[in-house]
C-alpha cells in the first residue's frame, strides 16, 4: 500500500516522461469493498474522484459521504443492469460500462427524461474475453455511433485487459479505437500498470489497493 501522495507522484512523473500536460490525468480511488473508514480517511486527504463498481454498495455509502464532503466525483467502473440504470444517473457523474444497444436506449431514455445524462465512456472488451463485459474491437465503431445517434454524451472508452497478456497491446488497441472515433476519454490502467497506460494516453486511471490497501471481502 502506497499513500495518495506517492500515487499523484508517480502520475505526474509518468505524465512528464510521456509529454503530455499536467493535470491530464485523472486519478480513480477505487473505494469498492472497502471499509468506511479507509474512504473516510482518502476523503479527509481532499481527494474528490472514485471509482465503484454495484450501483447499490454505492448508494449504501454514498449519500452519507456527499453530506459531509463538497464535490465528490462518482465513477461506475462495474457492470450496469438496465433495471439499475436510474438510480445509477442519481449516483453518478460517469458510469465507464456502456456495452450494450439495450443500456444505450434505456440511457438515452432517461437522459430525455431527467433532463441530465452522466458522462459515458463505452467498455471495449480488447482480449475478447467471453467472461468480460464489452463490445467486441470489431463492432465498437458500430456501437459508439449508434449511442451518438442517440445523442449520448459519450467521452470515452474504457478496457479492463487480460490479467495474462501485455497490458500495452490492450491499451494501443483502445487508443487507436478512441482516435478514429474522436473520442478523447481513455479509462485504462490499474494499480500494477496505470504508469503504462499513461504513456499510451489514459486520461482516467482506477487505482485501488495501492491506495486503500488489500480488499476486505464483503
Amino acid at each position: 500500500m502506497m499513500s495518495l501522495s506517492d500515487i499523484s507522484q508517480r502520475i505526474e512523473k509518468a505524465v512528464a516522461q510521456a509529454g503530455r500536460d499536467r493535470g491530464s490525468v485523472k486519478l480513480i480511488a477505487v473505494s469498492k469493498v472497502q471499509p468506511n473508514e479507509r474512504v473516510e480517511a482518502v476523503l479527509k486527504e481532499g481527494h474528490r474522484c472514485f471509482g465503484e463498481n454495484r450501483v447499490q454498495e454505492a448508494a449504501g455509502k454514498w449519500p452519507a459521504f456527499r453530506d459531509d464532503h463538497d464535490g465528490v466525483d462518482l465513477h461506475l467502473i462495474g457492470p450496469l443492469q438496465t433495471n439499475k440504470a436510474r438510480q445509477a444517473f442519481d449516483l453518478f457523474q460517469s458510469i465507464h460500462t456502456l456495452d450494450r444497444p439495450k443500456l444505450a436506449k434505456t440511457c438515452a431514455r432517461l437522459a430525455q427524461e431527467i433532463g441530465h445524462c452522466p458522462e459515458l465512456f463505452v467498455q471495449v472488451n480488447t482480449g475478447e474475453e467471453p467472461q468480460k463485459a464489452g463490445v467486441a474491437p470489431s463492432d465498437a465503431d458500430a456501437f459508439i455511433a449508434e449511442c451518438r445517434a442517440l445523442d449520448l454524451p459519450v467521452r470515452g472508452l474504457m478496457c479492463i485487459p487480460p490479467i495474462d497478456e501485455e497490458a500495452s497491446l490492450h491499451f494501443a488497441l483502445l487508443a487507436k479505437i478512441a482516435e478514429r472515433n474522436g473520442l478523447a476519454g481513455l479509462s485504462m490502467g490499474m494499480s500494477d500498470d496505470f504508469e503504462k497506460a499513461i504513456s499510451f494516453g489514459a486520461t482516467h486511471i482506477r487505482v485501488g489497493s495501492a491506495i486503500f490497501g488489500a480488499r476486505v471481502p464483503a
